[in-house]
């Protein structure tokens, strides 16, 4: 039996966890079809989900059509959860892209069209709610042709719209302006298929161009739209004629080599990991000793340069540096989806997902075995661009805050937790005001702990402005470590991220200690003077020396005379601080890319309104009564505009904002705090390191 992993995308409340429901319904998994509104969904089982009735967590769970196990996953529409959807889109054979017939596309629907255009994931489109009051079919297939794919093409026409009575009427081989359209657009794409339709439009048969379609389909080519309901089950038929018949199954050979990747974590009931695994290829068997690699950078935190989530604990001379590793363990038992849930299994095999237990150092995008050929990018969607410091009601929850705020970032690694050492906080990285709520009712509900937070900023990133070094000399005032560190910190071009170099010979001392000094520069620029982390930037050692191994007459090793790996992590944060203070750096905010439909009336009320959250529109356009302007806003100031945007547009604005780059701010530093670090808080941080030695 063939596999066909299948993503389930859309904006929030566009009805996609209402159309997983009927898609297991129709395919005889559930007896009943439960509903969002009342949390009786299959996929929705946190009970904040239920609560909330939106999608928080990805869920998996399969249905069979004819001889083909669909393992069916269904995703956040959220945009504050849209780091659960980029770990998702690595792992699928197709998509169905969920959009509503009343709103039409909307801002999450472009983000996410978008994406699987880039990745060239074969993408069906499914308009739900054609039995909803405002249903629209011509607008909105104008809609996707022109905001998502102008290669997209409708299956079929649509009656009774707005009404319980609505329904699709399938285009099928005797309507000839679909076969036309359909020709047309299936030659764009095919040069042998346009000459064919030039030389004779009767010369392509019906079964012709639907073997054409479906394999432009599976190449991305191309975008079939269905029209129905999920609520009815109107139309949910043709959709999976569609799914069975145009969408290409998962490859991958049982015998090969094993390769997989894990795209979710989830903890049992005795607090145990569970491991969510795509197999590209090979098998995995229960007690297989299994090898997983975590490559360079999967620890992903919020750090806009990649370099990877600090030691919760915040010090270097503890912290693990963000570095390609292989980790080992036993496999103690799997589970494989089928028929709606996951049932044991002896193995999973290429092409499946199965859950496996046993792998208690493994975390979200580790490799398992060889790593995969697909997905070619790490990073679909931009990083969250906004933190808060969590701060428990009862003191006494300190430690369990601590303990439950790193499971969470267990299973979302864009958590990102950063702890100060000197004031005791843990701050978290954020997409948005939604996800801060759901955190703080999931540490309540989960955990007992209540917090509240601080308020939101921006996280910005600091450039070195110029050049500065600085050097350590062993057995030297005021160096209290028998370690000699030279370090020169120079500015890089924008993009480069963080390189480190050598002025001093390889052999110059043992390479765990060079080792040592590379990792503790990388994490120790993750605050630099002003509290933010340093990126691009070119880091080189100057200077180097070591006490060699001493030992007394009986043979004991002396650590008050030999050097260690501990000497050089608490070391180098003093030296390079120094250098980099020298340097000195500019703070950058991030800055979004913004793109406004509104009203041509509302116009007046809302230029104003841009020009004092600091936005600068770049375009603008007539579209009719519409209006469209696009331009930068900065990252801090978006959650206003959208709180404006209603009233200023009369509830029909629509807003896009994604992350685009890093600028230099223009007004004080101080207009800039850093709740958790601060020039000063840096300094007794670095102090604390050298009085624990």
């Amino acid at each position: 039996m063939s596999t066909l992993n299948l993503g389930i995308l859309a904006h929030v409340d566009a009805g996609k966890t209402s159309l997983t429901e009927r898609l297991l319904f129709t395919a005889g998994v559930i007896d009943e079809i439960g509903s969002v509104d009342d949390g009786s969904t299959q996929t929705d089982s946190l009970t904040l989900e239920r609560q909330r009735g939106i999608t928080i967590k990805s869920a998996v769970v399969s249905f069979v059509v004819d001889h083909t196990t669909v393992n069916l996953i269904d995703t956040p529409g959220h945009p504050d959860f849209i780091a659960e959807v980029e770990r998702v889109l690595g792992v699928l054979d197709g998509a169905v892209l969920v959009i509503s017939a009343v709103e039409g596309v909307q801002a999450q629907t472009r983000v996410l069209m978008r994406t699987l255009r880039r990745l060239r994931i074969p993408t069906l489109i499914f308009v739900n709610k054609i039995d909803r009051t405002g249903a629209r079919y011509e607008q909105v297939l104008r809609g996707i042709s022109e905001k998502l794919s102008p290669s997209s093409i409708a299956m079929g026409a649509a009656t009774g719209l707005g009404t319980r009575d609505a329904l699709p009427v399938p285009y099928g081989a005797g309507d000839a302006a679909f076969t036309s359209g359909l020709a047309e657009l299936l030659a764009d794409h095919d040069d042998a298929l346009l000459a064919a339709y030039v030389d004779d439009e009767t010369a392509l048969p019906y079964h012709r161009l639907r073997e054409e379609l479906a394999i432009q389909t599976g190449q991305a080519l191309v975008h079939p739209v269905y029209f129905g309901s999920a609520i009815t089950g109107a139309g949910v038929d043709a959709l999976i004629t569609g799914i069975r018949e145009l969408l290409p199954r998962a490859g991958g050979d049982p015998e090969g080599p094993v390769s997989g990747t894990v795209f979710k974590m989830e903890r049992g009931p005795a607090g145990e990991k569970i491991a969510y695994v795509r197999m590209f290829s090979g098998t995995v068997r229960t007690r297989d000793l299994l090898r997983f690699h975590r490559p360079a950078g999967s620890d992903t935190g919020s750090g806009p340069a990649g370099d990877g989530r600090s030691d919760p604990a915040g010090d270097p001379a503890s912290a693990t540096a963000n570095r390609a590793r292989d980790e080992e363990d036993k496999v103690t038992a799997i589970s494989v989806f089928d028929r709606g849930s996951a049932v044991r299994s002896a193995s999973v095999s290429a092409g499946r997902i199965g859950k496996l237990w046993g792998l208690g150092e493994i975390r979200i995008g580790d490799e398992i075995g060889i790593a995969p050929t697909t997905p070619a990018e790490r990073r679909f969607f931009s990083p969250p661009t906004l933190e808060t410091v969590v701060v428990p009601r009862r003191a006494a929850d300190k430690g369990a805050l601590h303990v439950a705020l790193t499971q969470l970032a267990e299973q979302d690694p864009l958590i990102n937790l950063r702890q100060d050492p000197i004031r005791r906080e843990i701050s978290v990285s954020l997409y948005g005001e939604v996800q801060k709520e759901v955190i703080q009712a999931t540490l309540l509900d989960e955990f007992g702990v209540d917090v509240t937070f601080r308020e939101t900023t921006t996280i910005c990133v600091e450039r070195p402005a110029g050049s500065g070094a600085a050097v350590e000399i062993m057995g030297k005032d005021p160096n209290p470590f028998l370690a000699t560190v030279g370090l020169r910190v120079d500015p890089a071009p924008v993009g480069a991220g963080v390189e480190f170099r050598l002025e001093v010979e390889l052999g110059s001392m043992p390479y765990a200690f060079m080792k040592a000094v590379e990792d503790t520069v990388k994490e120790t620029l993750r605050q630099g003077i002003h509290g933010w982390q340093v990126i691009d930037c070119v880091v080189t050692m100057t200077h180097s020396g070591y006490a060699p191994r001493q030992s007394h007459s009986h043979g004991v090793f002396d650590k008050s005379m030999s050097s260690t790996g501990g000497d050089f992590r608490h070391l180098t944060p003093l030296v390079l601080m120094s250098a980099l203070a020298r340097a000195g750096t500019t703070v950058y905010e991030p800055m979004h890319r913004f793109r406004l439909d509104l009203p041509a009336d509302a116009l007046g009320a809302v230029l104003p309104v841009l020009g004092r959250l600091r936005a600068v529109p770049r375009t603008s356009a007539a579209n009719g009564s519409s209006y469209v302007l696009e331009g930068e806003i900065p990252a801090a100031r978006v959650h206003q505009l959208e709180l404006r945007l209603p009233t200023l547009t009369s509830g029909e604005g629509v807003l896009e904002a994604s992350f685009d780059h890093y600028e230099a701010v223009r007004d004080t530093i101080q207009d800039r705090p850093r709740t958790d670090h601060d020039p000063l808080n840096r300094k007794q941080y670095l102090l604390h390191v050298v009085r624990r030695v």
